[in-house]
C-alpha cells in the first residue's frame, strides 16, 4: 500500500477507488527531455452509437488533453496537461444540452472506474460479488450510459490517467525543481479544486458550452473535491452550477472510519460506521438472528447507533462496568463479531478490523470498498486487512479493459503509460475554508464549501448516492454531514438522497448501475433549467 505523510496517512489513499495503491514503475518522474506534447493541446476524434435502456443515441467523442496555466507571475507558465474524454450527443444543441463533468477520487486516482464502470457508452464486465476471472475481459454496450440525459466529460486528475505535470526547462537540475514546484502547488484539496475548476471553465470556453445546463459529478475523494471546486466556480468564477452529484461521500474527514483508532477521543466515526457493519454481517450471514430485511434493520441500527451507543462512547472511562457488557452484547447482536472481541476492542472497532475480524473463522478477509466481497486473509493473525478483495477482484479488469478501448477505438494513447494513480508523495490536507484567511490546521472539512456555493447560488441543487457496503466512505456518515451542513433550513429541500445494495462502487452491482443512472438522470432532467424560466 502506498504510504502518504500525516493526515494523508490517515485519510488519503484510503478513498480510491479501484486499487489500494500504485506500482512504484507509474510513478511520475521527469522524462530526460521536456515533453513537447504536454505544451499544447491534442485531441483525437471519432464518433459512435450506444444504446440506453433500449434508445440509440450516436456520439462525438473526444480524448484530448488541455494545458493549464499558473496564476499571477506564472499565469504564461504551463504547468499541467489534463487528460479528458469527452462525449457529446450528435444533433442536440450545445445550449440546451447539459453537460457533467465527472471524476474519480484518490486523491490522484485516474477516472478510469466511473468511465468503464458506470457512465460511459462501454462498461467492462466484472463479477458481482467475486473475483473477475482473467483476461479477456468483456467490453460491452453500457445500457446505463448518462449520454441519454446529458454530454458527459471524464477528466484524469494531475499526473494520473494521460494527465502530466510540465516541467518544460531545458536543464534537468531546473526541471526537477519546476516538478516538485508543480507537486507542491497542485497535490493538495485547495490547488486541486483549483486545477479542476480551470479545467472546466476552459473547457466551456473551447467547446462553447457557457450556456449549458452544467453539473459536478465526483466520487469518494471526488466528493470532497466537488465541494471546493463548486465553491470556486460560483465565487470566484461566476459559474452557476445546476447540480453536484455526490457518490460516496466524505466531505468531512472526522467522519473517517479508516483511521479512527488513530484519532483518540474521537468516537463519531465508530457510531456512523456501526449501520455499515450491520449491513456486512447481514450479507454475509454471521448475525446471531438473521432479520427479515436489510432496510428496516438498518433504521434499527441507525437509532442505536446514534442513541445508546454514542452516549456510552461519549462515557469514555466514566462508563461502569455493567453498561460496558450490554453495549458489548448488542454490538454483537448488529455485527456479529464476539462480545470478547468487542469488550478488547474497548467497543471501537475500526475499519480495517472489522475486514479482519467478521470472517476470521474462515480464514477470510472482507472486502473494503464493497463488504460484499471476501477473500482469503494474507495473515490470519494480524489485527486489521492487509487488502482489499473488492479491489483485488475487478482493478485488473477496469485496467484491461480503458487500455485497449482507449488505444483502439478512441484513437488516443500510443507510445504513451496509462497512470492508474499519480505519485504523490504527500496530499496537502491543510484547507482554506470559504472566510477564513488562511488554511486550517485540522482534519479536513468542505462542508463550508458546498454550503457557501449553495448559499449564493440557492438554485444549486445536490444529489447524494451510496451503497449500504461501503466501508471505505460509510453510508450514514454521508448522510449525517448532510444533515450538518451549515445551510438554512429552506436549502434541506435542495438534496435528496438515494441507497442500494452495493459498496464504494455503487455500480458495480449492475441492478444498483439501473438504479444509479435512473436516480441521476431523472435529478438531470429536473434541474437543467431548460425551457422552465
Amino acid at each position: 500500500m502506498r504510504k502518504l505523510t500525516l493526515t494523508a496517512a490517515i485519510a488519503a489513499l484510503m478513498l480510491t477507488t479501484g486499487a489500494y495503491a500504485a506500482d512504484k514503475s507509474e510513478k511520475d518522474k521527469p522524462d530526460d527531455k521536456p515533453e513537447a506534447s504536454l505544451l499544447k493541446p491534442q485531441a483525437s476524434e471519432t464518433s459512435g452509437s450506444v444504446k440506453v435502456e433500449g434508445k440509440s443515441i450516436d456520439y462525438k467523442a473526444v480524448a484530448g488533453t488541455l494545458v493549464l496555466h499558473g496564476s499571477g507571475d506564472k499565469e504564461n507558465e504551463p504547468q499541467v496537461s489534463m487528460f479528458y474524454t469527452a462525449y457529446f450527443k450528435k444533433g442536440a444543441e450545445p445550449g440546451k444540452r447539459p453537460i457533467t463533468f465527472i471524476y474519480n477520487g484518490g486523491p490522484g486516482s485516474a477516472t478510469v472506474w466511473l468511465h468503464m464502470g458506470a457512465f460511459g457508452p462501454r462498461r467492462v464486465v466484472t463479477s458481482d460479488d467475486s473475483h473477475t476471472p482473467a483476461a479477456p475481459y468483456g467490453l460491452v454496450n453500457n445500457d446505463y450510459s448518462l449520454l441519454d440525459a446529458s454530454d458527459l466529460v471524464f477528466i484524469d486528475a494531475p499526473g494520473a490517467g494521460f494527465s502530466r505535470l510540465i516541467a518544460d526547462d531545458a536543464d534537468k537540475g531546473k526541471r526537477d525543481e519546476q516538478m516538485r514546484d508543480r507537486k507542491k502547488a497542485i497535490y493538495g484539496v485547495d490547488g486541486d479544486g483549483h486545477a479542476f475548476a480551470q479545467f472546466i471553465t476552459q473547457f466551456l470556453s473551447k467547446y462553447g458550452r457557457w450556456n449549458s445546463p452544467k453539473y459536478l459529478f465526483g466520487e469518494s475523494y471526488g466528493t470532497t473535491r466537488s465541494a471546493v471546486v463548486s465553491n470556486i466556480l460560483e465565487n470566484e468564477d461566476s459559474v452557476d452550477l445546476n447540480g453536484v452529484i455526490l457518490l460516496s461521500q466524505i466531505l468531512s474527514f472526522d467522519t473517517y472510519i479508516g483511521g479512527a483508532s488513530a484519532n483518540p477521543g474521537v468516537d463519531l466515526p465508530y457510531v456512523l460506521a456501526l449501520p455499515t457493519y450491520a449491513a456486512t454481517a447481514y450479507y454475509h450471514h454471521k448475525l446471531p438472528q438473521q432479520p427479515a430485511s436489510l432496510e428496516s434493520f438498518l433504521r434499527e441500527v441507525e437509532q442505536y447507533a446514534t442513541t445508546d451507543y454514542a452516549t456510552a462512547l461519549m462515557a469514555g472511562s466514566r462508563l461502569d462496568e455493567s453498561r460496558r457488557q450490554a453495549v458489548a452484547q448488542k454490538l454483537h447482536q448488529y455485527t456479529g463479531l464476539s462480545v470478547a472481541y468487542l469488550l478488547k476492542a474497548n467497543l471501537r472497532v475500526n475499519g480495517g478490523m472489522f475486514e479482519q475480524a467478521l470472517q476470521a473463522d474462515d480464514g477470510m478477509t472482507t472486502g473494503r470498498l464493497d463488504s460484499r466481497f471476501s477473500g482469503p486473509s494474507l495473515d490470519p493473525l494480524s489485527k486489521s486487512a492487509e487488502y482489499d478483495p473488492q479491489s483485488s477482484a475487478i482493478s485488473s479488469a477496469y485496467v484491461a479493459a480503458f487500455n485497449d478501448y482507449v488505444r483502439r477505438q478512441l484513437k488516443f494513447g500510443d507510445g504513451q503509460t496509462y497512470r492508474l494513480f499519480a505519485d504523490i508523495d504527500s496530499w496537502e490536507f491543510k484547507h482554506g475554508v470559504p472566510g477564513s484567511d488562511e488554511a486550517l490546521q485540522q482534519s479536513t472539512n468542505v462542508l463550508p464549501d458546498l454550503a457557501k456555493a449553495m448559499k449564493t447560488n440557492p438554485n444549486l441543487h445536490v444529489s447524494l448516492h451510496g451503497g449500504y457496503y461501503d466501508l471505505a466512505t460509510p453510508y450514514y456518515a454521508a448522510d449525517y454531514e448532510m444533515h450538518h451542513m451549515p445551510i438554512p433550513d429552506n436549502l434541506q429541500k435542495n438534496i435528496s438522497y438515494a441507497w442500494y445494495p452495493s459498496g464504494h462502487m455503487v455500480y458495480a452491482n449492475e441492478a444498483s448501475l439501473k438504479q444509479l443512472h435512473d436516480n441521476v438522470a431523472r435529478f438531470i432532467d429536473e434541474t437543467d433549467n431548460v425551457g422552465k424560466h
